[in-house]
């Protein structure tokens, strides 16, 4: 059983669509992470300005 899953996924025609369909769900993952909290989302948009503070 093991080996036939190791066995599928040597075969590009099945690693491609199974790699995109893992970063996609990444990527939307990651999206939801930044833009769900409204308290994450004021914080994260703070950080946006710190290059261009004055070090005291």
């Amino acid at each position: 059983m093991l080996a036939d899953i190791f066995n599928w996924f040597t075969h590009l025609e099945n690693t491609k669509p199974f790699a995109l369909v893992l970063f996609f769900i990444t990527f939307v993952g990651i999206i939801v992470y930044v833009f769900s909290n409204k308290k994450r989302n004021k914080r994260l948009e703070s950080y946006k300005n710190i290059p261009f503070e004055e070090k005291d």
